[in-house]
């Protein structure tokens, strides 16, 4: 009887490690947060990376939208000063200025703060990461008593979605809570987040119709600052045109400038702020 083990092929060995590799859940991101103003939260990636130039406007080019700013500046103040501060829904119509208003209240406020304390940061958490918040949050408060914003953008459920379970239980629930130093800020084109259809057929397959709205409904109560949203008219439309184009020096007689942009917004069939933006780039880019 030989006493010599079988040889062992590498290239076998490879396949085995890496197939285990595979199997193996995804480490949970861990250590220090590097210093940038914006980042992006994603278990599949590492968790949080940095973001170096964040897309937005400046806060003053945001026209017809004054009470959702002044709202939404004086709540974010209050969060990175260490004062009482809400959770905040931005919701209504595409193209309103809803994102927009968000990261540029987050650079508006960072430009107040600059070289007082830690940059306020705003972390990017896109839907089908939210059931990993409570691993963002557990690293975010290691991080203390720097605050951040964690941004869901665009958010909204669908029938057989289940994350936005997670996403109540973050917001004011659990017996750990949300720490002091994250705040959570959600747009969305729903008021209530979750599709009228999910909603509908909770109330038609529950042993307790009511009692199963209330609790889709209340994920929107969570959050204690709403902010709506609506399409402009087409006055609002104009001063919002007129006001990109004084920023760019736009050298169109007023008449002819109005006349495209209506043109521009009835090929599109909407009248917002983003509809004007991307407008006045056409003109920008055009000469």
């Amino acid at each position: 009887m030989s006493d010599q083990s079988p040889a062992i092929d590498p290239a076998l060995m490879v396949r085995l490690v890496e197939a285990l590799e595979r199997l193996a859940p995804a480490p949970t991101p861990s250590g220090p947060v590097e210093t940038a103003e914006g980042y992006l939260w994603s278990t599949d990636l590492g968790g949080l990376k940095p973001v170096r130039n964040i897309a937005r406007v400046d806060l003053h080019l945001l026209q017809r939208i004054d009470r959702q700013r002044d709202a939404l500046l004086d709540n974010t103040r209050n969060f990175a000063s260490g004062r009482p501060a809400n959770n905040a829904l931005l919701w209504g119509a595409r193209g309103t200025g809803k994102s927009s208003l968000v990261k540029a209240v987050h650079a508006h406020v960072n430009a107040e703060i600059s070289g007082e304390t830690a940059p306020l940061g705003l972390i990017e958490v896109q839907r089908e990461d939210i059931s990993t918040l409570p691993k963002l949050l557990e690293l975010l408060q290691a991080e203390q008593p720097r605050r951040f914003i964690l941004f869901c953008d665009d958010l909204s459920f669908d029938s057989g979605e289940a994350e936005y379970k997670s996403l109540k239980a973050v917001l004011d629930g659990g017996l750990a809570g949300r720490p002091e130093n994250v705040i959570i800020y959600a747009t969305s084109n729903r008021r209530h987040l979750l599709s009228r259809d999910m909603i509908e057929n909770e109330r038609s397959t529950a042993i307790h119709p009511g009692e199963a709205v209330e609790e889709k409904v209340s994920l929107s109560d969570r959050f204690g600052l709403w902010l709506g949203f609506h399409n402009a008219d087409q006055d609002a439309y104009l001063e919002i045109v007129d006001g990109y184009a004084t920023h760019f020096a736009l050298s169109i007689p007023a008449d002819e400038l109005h006349r495209r942009a209506l043109e521009w917004a009835i090929q599109r069939g909407s009248r917002s702020g983003r509809t004007a933006w991307q407008f006045i780039q056409a003109c920008r880019g055009s000469g």
